[in-house]
């Protein structure tokens, strides 16, 4: 049974910094894509960045190059999304997602089959 938890999220003033947190538990498999997710209201589910298990190199939507970073932590089975100069577009529920292992882990929505409930952003 596949669990994904995510916090970290809240509401901060454009300029600012969150950084979201996604602990993992109940999958088997060594190697897997690890990504960050995010839904306004109103719009579909876009992806944001993701990150192979196996250090591999990390992949982003060109809205938050330069401003978001996705790490993990192995020993922790936790995925992080490090938000800086954050701006009232990046408001979103902001999901965590686990998939098959690939070469390069992109942030599409098909290649993950495992979700979190979400945590809520707010950029004012």
């Amino acid at each position: 049974h596949v669990q994904l938890v995510e916090s970290g999220g809240g509401s901060v003033q454009a300029g600012g910094s969150l950084r979201l947190s996604c602990v993992a538990s109940g999958y088997t498999a060594s190697s897997y894509c690890m990504g960050w997710f995010r839904q306004a209201p109103g719009k579909e589910r876009e992806g944001v960045a993701g990150i192979g298990t196996d250090a591999g190199s990390a992949h982003y939507a060109d809205s938050v190059k330069g401003r978001f970073t996705i790490s993990q932590d192995s020993a922790k089975n936790t995925l992080y999304l490090q938000m800086n100069n954050l701006n009232p577009e990046d408001t979103a529920m902001y999901y965590c997602a686990l998939g098959s292992y690939s070469r390069a882990c992109l942030p599409i929505r098909a290649r993950f089959g495992y979700w979190g409930q979400g945590t809520q952003v707010t950029v004012s």
